[in-house]
């Protein structure tokens, strides 16, 4: 009896401890739900990263560019593909938005209000184009001189959506914004 009583005891605390267990699993299986959520988040941090590599990744071909052209004589047949020929369409824009926008309006930019747009023409950055082409570094160096109170602002897709605006791009800039809204990434 006393050999099937201590069995008995084995098989409870076996059972038990399977419980325990599983319920414990269970608990860390929910809690893992939060960690999609945060993938979800560094998702948006790396496009974010991806946008300002791109952004420098550009402006660094356009300086190699502009090396090549002072230092050597290309032949007549080669051609740079420049978007001179832009013509800003305004019910384009209209169309897409559902607002007037006006030509080289830097708020049109997500991320960009009345006052940071005055600090980048502080800096002679007036235009989608000249924005399009401003470093994320200079973008940084433009909102610091704003002040502590710019520093909330995070301007690597800005070279980006200017140049989106700058081409006319307006489904695709519209697009990027609806997803990326009020800073909320």
């Amino acid at each position: 009896m006393d050999l099937l009583s201590s069995t008995i005891w084995y098989w409870v605390i076996l059972a038990v401890t399977g419980i325990v267990s599983g319920v414990l699993g269970y608990v860390f299986g929910k809690s893992d739900t939060s960690s999609s959520s945060d993938k979800s988040i560094e998702l948006n941090i790396l496009e974010i990263e991806n946008a300002k590599l791109k952004s420098d990744l550009e402006t660094c071909r356009k300086r190699l560019d502009s090396d090549h052209t002072k230092s050597f004589k290309f032949d007549s047949k080669i051609k740079f593909s420049k978007n001179e020929d832009f013509i800003f369409h305004v019910n384009e824009a209209k169309a897409i938005f559902g607002k007037s926008i006006k030509e080289n309006d830097l708020k049109l930019i997500e991320g960009i209000g009345p006052k940071i747009e005055e600090l980048f023409h502080n800096f002679n950055i007036k235009t989608w184009k000249s924005l399009s082409e401003t470093p994320v570094d200079k973008c940084q160096e433009v909102l610091d001189s704003g002040g502590s109170r710019y520093r909330i602002h995070d301007p690597a897709s800005w070279p980006m959506q200017a140049k989106m605006a700058y081409e006319g791009h307006w489904e695709q800039l519209f697009d990027w914004q609806e997803k990326h809204r009020a800073g909320k990434y």
